[in-house]
């Protein structure tokens, strides 16, 4: 019986599964992803951002954020996101690019609703994020539903990585092609 690092499909399974953990598990590695945009000035932005849902089937992931914030500007000028993660157990690197669109309003009411109360402070600071303060602590939290969004990133293209300890292995999946997988040298 193979690895699942040894088979194109044992990749793709393994890599939906962890991200699936972590958007359920805390602790888990692949709940903090690096999401990357192009900046409104022409050079790329990278954050980290939690991993909120995952849909396999629909081929989606969804990260929250606060509606003022300057990704949502960025993806508003061009929808291109790329998110990065790594996981050191698995020894697996997993990338993602994906088509992301910003969901506010009524939309996310219901989704709102499961926010914890603790959480909602970081959906309406005042000032918004990335403004400028006169010290670290110098702004408000009042959380806000019309500030709240979710990014829903669908998933066009996966890059993932396996670092094995004998044999590296690289494989990409595209959605285009049902997600037929191939192999690429690492």
């Amino acid at each position: 019986m193979s690895e699942w690092f040894e088979t194109l499909d044992g990749l793709h399974a393994r890599l939906w599964q962890r991200l699936a953990r972590g958007a359920a598990d805390a602790k888990a590695p692949e709940r903090h992803l690096v999401m990357a945009t192009a900046g409104l000035d022409g050079g790329a932005e990278a954050r980290t951002v939690v991993l909120r849902r995952v849909s396999e089937s629909d081929a989606l992931i969804e990260v929250h954020t606060d509606a003022l914030s300057r990704k949502v500007a960025e993806l508003a000028a061009d929808p291109l996101a790329a998110f990065h993660v790594w996981n050191p157990r698995q020894r697996l690197q997993i990338r993602l690019r994906a088509q992301a669109e910003v969901i506010t309003g009524t939309a996310v009411a219901e989704t709102w609703a499961r926010v914890p109360d603790a959480s909602r402070g970081a959906y309406g600071t005042v000032p918004a994020p990335g403004q400028p303060i006169p010290q670290g602590d110098a702004f408000i939290r009042q959380p806000q539903m019309e500030r709240f969004a979710i990014l829903r990133a669908h998933v066009q293209d996966i890059d993932v990585v396996h670092l094995g300890e004998a044999q590296h292995r690289r494989a990409r999946f595209q959605r285009e092609g049902g997600w037929q997988g191939e192999w690429l040298a690492p």
